[in-house]
């Protein structure tokens, strides 16, 4: 299994703003109907990649732990359809209800969201603060399909942690590592 890391962009960078459906209700959500009071998490998934499988039931503890604390959570696939039916809309609201998201999961048909926040993997973590700058971009942990370290969220947790109580998130920040985002032809 090839792994990609995530491409990592300057703290302080102003989240880019979108509007994409959910895959699951099929409204359409921007980036500010998401955010947190406290702080936003936004994370590129996919339904077949195998580093999001082995994540997925501690990405929805996390995310049930932090949003009644006044955070925002949503997930955004980008990948190709094309090439990568198993990641369609039809599916993905399959991939959340069984997994039990509580959080949307929003598609991103253009790639123009992943694009616009230089997204490389799934999966791959953005948190920002309360004006949507970014405080961390890294990895959920240090668990990997077959490395036999347990999923506990430790490093995005640790980000929330800070966060919420005005601390500077702790560094280095670890890249996400994962599958590449699946791209149509970029000039």
């Amino acid at each position: 299994m090839a792994e990609t890391a995530s491409n990592m962009i300057p703290l302080g960078t102003q989240a880019p703003e979108f509007e994409l459906p959910d895959s699951v209700t099929a409204n359409l959500y921007s980036l500010t109907d998401l955010q947190g009071e406290k702080g936003t998490v936004v994370m590129f998934l996919c339904n077949h990649c195998p580093f999001v499988k082995h994540i997925a039931d501690e990405i929805v503890r996390v995310a049930n732990d932090y949003r009644v604390l006044g955070f925002g959570f949503l997930a955004i696939s980008s990948n190709d359809v094309e090439q990568y039916p198993e990641d369609h809309p039809d599916l993905m609201w399959k991939f959340a209800r069984k997994h039990n998201f509580t959080f949307p999961y929003l598609y991103d048909r253009t790639q123009e969201v992943a694009w616009n926040y230089k997204a490389a993997c799934t999966p791959d973590f953005y948190l920002f603060d309360e004006d949507l700058k970014l405080v961390y971009h890294g990895q959920l942990d240090n668990s990997r399909p077959g490395n036999g370290i347990p999923v506990n969220g430790r490093d995005l947790r640790e980000a929330l942690d800070a966060l919420m109580n005005s601390r500077k998130v702790p560094g280095p920040q670890k890249p996400s590592v994962g599958c590449s985002i699946k791209w149509k032809y970029r000039p």
